[in-house]
């Protein structure tokens, strides 16, 4: 039965790929754009985010697919945890890793495949891109400060209440995903203590932070310094992770988890760069023209309508937007005649989302929780960029 739905969808995949291509028009110098900005925005995303961001991902993921405890994810993330610790953990732990919608995806299958509920895991899924910290400061600082609290206070909001809202929404299947013992396919390693399994997961989050450490722009001297030498950081880290490995680690352990990160990036890697061709092909980069003008969306998002705010809460779900890019593009859209309304409703919504992000979480989730997902996001976003835009802005 699985096969057969397999294959379905495979077969419903080439289908429309085919009539895609069948009634493009030949010689549209639009189209001809659009192709090719595609095929641009997937080289500079492979030049900018695989070999430094999307593979040390995928081997966090790996590590706590093989090395975590399960019963500590049970304890701390799973379905039957203190509510306000899962959470508040889930939350936290994505705020501090500074990635993308799509970097983040990695993780969140990790922890969700290790044992983290639904809930908690979606906190995770999307708080990693939308609360970072560096986004947070630095949104206070271009885009000013009543622009930059609402972000902070709304994507903190967010985490918790999509998070808690998917766990009702999908409770039941939440409890009956539990009750098959085979979801969990990985032996739980116990060769290492606390403390030292601790000083793992620490050593290589740190070097995913460092090697994606961006630059301020002088706004903020501390994390400029910072940047200058976080080649040198992460060399420093990168050293302290192999001594860790040859030290505490067996050989079979350590095949297990390459194996088990192989997997990861071959069930997620040709869904993302799809995505972010389609992404490209529809929206282009910032500041190049593909298939939907730049100016249709700026002329669209003016002003406070509640249109106007969904729009731009649609618009950022689908656009992708690479670690802190989204602050200097909203500062330009707003100087173009953004509204501040649909510019938080932006902020909440498209750092946390994105086309080729939604196709991987549509193969991980599928298609009901996958759209409840969507749904939250703009709708939340959409609300509450319309009621901020009227009572603050």
């Amino acid at each position: 039965m699985f096969l057969k739905e397999n294959e379905n969808k495979r077969t419903f995949f080439y289908l429309f790929i085919f009539f895609i291509l069948y009634f493009l028009p030949p010689g549209n110098k639009i189209i001809h754009s659009a192709i090719l900005e595609s095929f641009e925005m997937l080289l500079d995303y492979a030049k900018s985010h695989v070999l430094f961001c999307l593979i040390p991902a995928f081997f966090i993921a790996g590590a706590i697919s093989v090395f975590i405890n399960q019963n500590a994810i049970l304890k701390y993330l799973g379905p039957n945890a203190n509510k306000f610790i899962s959470y508040t953990i889930a939350s936290i732990s994505g705020s501090i890793l500074a990635v993308c919608s799509c970097t983040v995806l990695p993780l969140f299958k990790g922890i969700y495949k290790k044992g983290a509920g639904l809930g908690p895991a979606i906190s995770f899924l999307y708080s990693g891109p939308a609360i970072n910290i560096l986004a947070m400061i630095l949104s206070l600082k271009v885009l000013g400060f009543k622009l930059g609290v609402a972000r902070i206070i709304g994507a903190i909001i967010f985490a918790f209440v999509i998070g808690i809202v998917m766990h009702l929404l999908f409770k039941k299947e939440d409890e009956v995903r539990f009750k098959d013992e085979k979801m969990f396919k990985f032996e739980i390693s116990e060769s290492r203590k606390l403390w030292q399994q601790i000083i793992f997961m620490v050593v290589m989050i740190l070097i995913l932070i460092f090697l994606n450490w961006a630059p301020s722009k002088g706004t903020l001297p501390v994390w400029d310094i910072i940047y200058k030498n976080k080649w040198i950081i992460s060399g420093i880290l990168l050293l302290i992770l192999f001594l860790i490995l040859g030290l505490w680690f067996k050989k079979d352990e350590l095949n297990n988890w390459v194996f088990v990160t192989r997997d990861f990036a071959l069930q997620i890697v040709p869904l993302l760069f799809f995505g972010i061709l389609i992404a490209g092909f529809l929206l282009g980069r910032p500041g190049h023209m593909a298939l939907i003008p730049n100016e249709w969306i700026i002329k669209l998002v003016g002003g406070n309508s509640l249109f106007s705010n969904f729009f731009a809460s649609l618009s950022g779900a689908l656009m992708y937007f690479a670690t802190l890019t989204e602050i200097p593009i909203l500062q330009g859209l707003i100087g173009a005649g953004m509204g501040y309304g649909p510019a938080l409703a932006l902020l909440l919504a498209g750092p946390s989302l994105s086309l080729p992000s939604i196709i991987v979480i549509w193969g991980e989730l599928g298609a009901k929780k996958t759209l409840a997902y969507i749904f939250l996001v703009i709708l939340m976003s959409t609300i509450v960029g319309w009621i901020v835009g009227m009572i603050i802005f």
